[in-house]
């Protein structure tokens, strides 16, 4: 099985191409190896103690690498083992039933709501899933969208700057009832 790897806007950060689907819809994020519970591809990525998040996106695997750690081309070994390991088993991705995070908006905004989240679909997310990230929306009130970064977003260097300068404006030249957008 060849497994393409992919640099990220984030440094700590690697983007593993299978060359298959990994998660499909909005993918699933482990900040933690306590979050990890129901895969057994990502806890064993977080067993490789260097690991520090897990995200899989609908056709990747992002790998956060703890502060710290050792450099990536070490790291970078044991994390394609574990993939090709976990793939070639046929084990499945995730164990039991997924929790859906809750969202928040005002029934009266359903169309500003209808707009934000067509927008995001359409132009935001496959953006953000080139870099080996997803945005998730989580809700809008008072002129304020509040979005959840996952994978290589959360916690880069730039994830500020994406979200105010790109998304932020692209959000409030399309939605005018837009003032402001937030991480969540």
């Amino acid at each position: 099985m060849l497994i393409e790897t992919e640099r990220t806007p984030n440094p700590a950060t690697l983007k593993f191409l299978p060359g298959r689907e990994v998660a499909p819809g909005e993918g699933v994020d482990f900040a933690s190896h306590e979050d990890a519970q129901r895969s057994p591809l990502a806890r064993n990525l977080f067993a490789l103690g260097d690991v520090e998040r897990v995200f899989f996106g609908p056709d990747f695997v992002s790998v956060t690498k703890a502060p710290g750690s050792s450099d990536w081309e070490m790291l970078k070994l044991d994390v394609l083992g574990v993939l090709v390991d976990h793939f070639a088993s046929g084990a499945p991705l995730l164990e039991g039933e997924a929790v859906e995070a809750e969202t928040f908006d005002d029934p009266e905004d359903a169309e500003i709501v209808a707009q934000i989240r067509d927008l995001l679909d359409t132009r935001v997310r496959p953006a953000v899933a080139n870099d080996g990230g997803d945005i998730v929306y989580r809700g809008f009130q008072k002129g304020i969208v509040f979005l959840h970064m996952r994978g290589s977003c959360a916690g880069c260097p730039s994830s500020t700057a994406t979200l105010k300068g790109g998304i932020e404006n692209l959000l409030r030249h399309y939605v005018p009832e837009v003032t402001e957008v937030r991480a969540v």
